[in-house]
């Protein structure tokens, strides 16, 4: 698996935490890639299934490189792991999605022949999917046009972390993953590569799946959505952008905003606050024209015990899931 000089070309990253029931087949299917120049680091992130993870990395000793550290969140993992990487360059693979077999040489030839930093490519959502078979990454998160500061903040490019593939020293140029941010660091980090004149790329392609899981509750939609409105004021106030950039960043605050307040209601609605979750949707109002959100005002208004009925029936017919994204990648909810 090493390329001249006993020296990997490329260093796979897999921070883990909470990923053991995964973890044996995206090793899997790490080891399965048609490109052998490489090397796998797997990073214990404090994880409390530590010992469940062990058991599935007993199965590959000799094949990668083991770390552990205290709990300090998936950008310190990433970042213990980029400071051993041998790799000219990293690919970052979350514990429990998984690389078709083509993944890395496809990711390669696409990056050196089209002289990029970064690329990414598409893939399928698997797992506890709410979307039909078939459905990938970019049918909800899409990519369209150039890789730009603008097209990221706008959302019309989204990069998908578990098929990216850097070069080392971009990444180390642009300063490695702020640990300081819990959630969103990896967009984060590619803000910060086009600010230091990283080219990135993408290709349509499906070449990995990304794992739904289920389980996920409106408080944690609520989180995410928050953390991403911080990183977005964060980033106003760190970076210069231009007059098209900031207008782009406003247009995916108003989105997340929105975002926010749905869920808000939605936990209103459940816990019987129906005055607390008319108040938060009239709001946004001035933000949206979405109709089901007006009629859910009218609705709270003449009969919000009948819609929370129906809500609490809805919601028992159709799975809750996470998805592993950030909140600056997650499609638009709908009440």
């Amino acid at each position: 698996m090493l390329g001249e000089n006993n020296v990997p070309l490329v260093s796979v990253i897999i921070p883990a935490y909470n990923v053991a029931p995964f973890m044996g087949e995206t090793l899997e299917s790490v080891f399965s890639q048609t490109h052998k120049s490489y090397e796998v680091i797997v990073v214990n992130d404090g994880s409390p299934d530590k010992a469940e993870l062990e058991a599935v990395l007993k199965r590959y000793v000799g094949r990668l490189t083991y770390l552990e550290q205290p709990n300090k969140g998936v950008a310190s993992a990433r970042n213990t792991a980029l400071r051993i990487a041998r790799g000219e360059y990293v690919a970052f693979l979350d514990g429990d999605d998984v690389w078709l077999p083509s993944n890395l040489s496809e990711q390669l030839k696409f990056l050196s022949e089209g002289g990029f930093d970064v690329v990414y490519a598409n893939a399928l959502f698997f797992g506890d999917s709410p979307w039909p078979p078939k459905a990938t990454f970019m049918d909800h998160s899409p990519s369209i046009g150039e890789v730009t500061k603008q097209s990221l903040l706008d959302q019309r490019c989204c990069v998908l972390c578990s098929t990216s593939l850097a070069r080392k020293q971009a990444v180390f140029d642009a300063g490695l993953f702020d640990e300081q941010i819990g959630i969103s660091e990896d967009f984060d980090l590619w803000l910060r590569m086009i600010s230091a004149q990283a080219r990135f790329g993408y290709q349509k392609t499906v070449l990995a799946k990304y794992r739904v899981r289920a389980g996920s509750l409106t408080s944690n939609r609520i989180t995410y959505y928050e953390a991403g409105l911080s990183l977005l004021d964060r980033v106003k106030q760190r970076d210069q952008l231009t007059v098209l950039e900031v207008e782009a960043l406003e247009r995916t605050a108003q989105k997340l905003k929105l975002e926010r307040a749905i869920e808000i209601s939605k936990l209103m609605l459940l816990n019987g606050e129906f005055d607390g979750a008319l108040r938060v949707l009239t709001e946004v109002k001035p933000i949206t024209r979405r109709w089901k959100v007006s009629v859910v005002r009218v609705l709270l208004r003449i009969c919000p015990r009948l819609l929370r009925c129906l809500y609490k029936t809805n919601r028992l017919r159709h799975k809750s899931v996470s998805v592993e994204s950030t909140p600056l990648q997650i499609p638009d909810c709908e009440l």
